[in-house]
């Protein structure tokens, strides 16, 4: 065996300066993930093997290029085993592709994509997003032993079941970001409800079937096409694993929120003099309404003008039609001589809000909700004890007492969707804690309108590259 002198003087020069590239880089990697928790340095005793690879190779990672076959106009090779080395090839490729996207998904970004129109028309359904994990601060996994790609559970064709493996399991830590969410912020993060799930129903939420099921009936979740023996069949996730949301930001810790006639005000409870604040409307809110014509059939040119998708159009009976609309299409419609009059959609059109079955407040009008901040300790009375029950019970593991003070461990958000009545949001569900958060949509990479062929308006190129806002 060589000595470590002759390993040294045999090493290529190059060799060294690419150990000493990988070498900086995983120390700058180390210090980042230890930041606050000095006991994560460890990892830097893996450096010796990251330099190894490069020079001295102690251990031979590349043992099976030996046995490469010669290429054209090469000397032949004695050792060659073609077989061997195209299957060690693949391997490699496949290696390294999994663990740098691991990583990259993780620490970096990832993609994701728009599934619902929560958002339309500020995000639009098949929108693929940038999401950064850096703004806000990347999470150590908590479920480390996963499969790059894939969320929870592995597509049918791979034979199904769980992509990730429950143990082990690390406690929440977020790296150090640049900033937090902020009011106004489009957020990508795990579904609070998530936590348990009806194996093959993701939406409604396991919580809101359950309270379906014990005030009208279990027979009343035959028309979300669940049976009784669904409800059955459950599953638990961790928060890491749980369905991934994308709502805006419109309260953020501190703050206090109540929605008057779908208008969104704000008072922050650090100030003792602040007074409500009506939240900006953004230009893309919508809110569904009845339409009423004088017979009229809209064309479905004339409704694709004017910007509401297929999906979307609803004809309730001959003259009444039912879309969900932007102030500017509501005053285009109003203009439009065919239309007698429009009426915003009433809550009783909506299902029961957050907390579910112990509140009079509506999709419409709800409030007013304190969103605690950490380290806040608030008095539990029988006015707020099921308010922040969920957080006591699921997000932080601590009992909660009527007449007791309670200490919140995390930051919690308050995330609404800018389709005001077409949006499972925290009205449904609640608060999204701080470990709840994935990170930031930047930008749109990709938008495909499924309404249109390939070769007429599929892609859509306008938006390609769009700031994600």
């Amino acid at each position: 065996m060589k000595s470590f002198k002759n390993r040294i003087l045999d090493a290529p020069r190059g060799g060294f300066v690419r150990a000493a590239v990988w070498c900086s880089l995983y120390i700058i990697f180390v210090l980042w993930v230890a930041w606050g928790d000095w006991k994560s340095l460890w990892w830097l005793l893996l450096l010796p093997l990251i330099a190894d690879a490069f020079t001295t190779k102690y251990i031979n990672w590349s043992w099976w290029r030996k046995y490469k076959p010669a290429d054209k106009g090469e000397r032949a090779n004695p050792d060659a085993k073609p077989l061997l080395y195209t299957i060690c090839s693949w391997v490699d490729a496949i290696v390294f592709a999994l663990v740098a996207v691991y990583f990259i998904n993780i620490y970096i970004f990832q993609n994701y994509q728009i599934p619902s129109s929560s958002l339309e028309k500020t995000l639009r359904v098949g929108d693929f997003l940038y999401v950064s994990k850096m703004g806000y601060g990347a999470r150590v996994p908590q479920t480390p032993l996963s499969m790059p790609l894939v969320q929870h559970t592995f597509p049918n064709w791979l034979g199904g079941g769980k992509s990730y493996m429950d143990n082990p399991h690390w406690q929440y830590k977020r790296l150090a970001g640049w900033k937090s969410p902020q009011k106004g912020d489009i957020v990508v993060f795990n579904f609070p409800a998530g936590d348990t799930v009806v194996v093959g129903h993701e939406n409604p939420d396991y919580y809101t079937l359950r309270y379906i099921a014990q005030t009208q009936g279990i027979g009343a979740l035959r028309y979300y096409g669940i049976t009784p023996q669904d409800m059955k069949h459950l599953t638990t996730r961790p928060v890491d694993r749980r369905e991934n949301y994308v709502k805006r930001c419109v309260g953020t810790p501190g703050d206090s929120l109540k929605i008057i006639d779908n208008i969104i005000y704000i008072k922050s409870t650090d100030d003792a003099d602040a007074q409500w604040e009506q939240e900006p409307t953004h230009p893309y809110a919508q809110l569904n309404y009845f339409v009423y014509t004088d017979g009229h059939v809209f064309s479905a040119s004339y409704l694709t003008k004017l910007g509401i998708s297929k999906d979307d159009r609803h004809l309730v009976q001959p003259g009444i039609y039912h879309f969900p609309l932007t102030v500017e299409m509501k005053e285009q419609l109003q203009k439009n001589p065919h239309v007698t009059h429009l009426e915003v959609e009433s809550a009783a059109y909506a299902g029961a809000v957050y907390p579910i079955g112990h509140t009079q407040w509506t999709r419409d009008n709800y409030g007013p909700i304190y969103l605690p901040k950490k380290g806040d300790i608030i008095r539990i009375t029988e006015e707020n004890y099921h308010i922040y029950k969920r957080i006591a019970d699921a997000y932080e593991f601590k009992t909660m007492h009527v007449g007791e003070d309670y200490t919140f461990d995390m930051d919690y958000y308050w995330m609404m969707g800018d389709n005001r009545h077409n949006s499972a949001d925290s009205r449904y569900w609640g608060f999204v804690p701080e470990d709840h958060i994935v990170g930031q949509p930047i930008f749109v990479w990709l938008s495909i309108e499924k309404d249109q062929p390939w070769f007429s308006g599929h892609i859509r190129w306008n938006r390609i590259g769009m700031h994600a806002y």
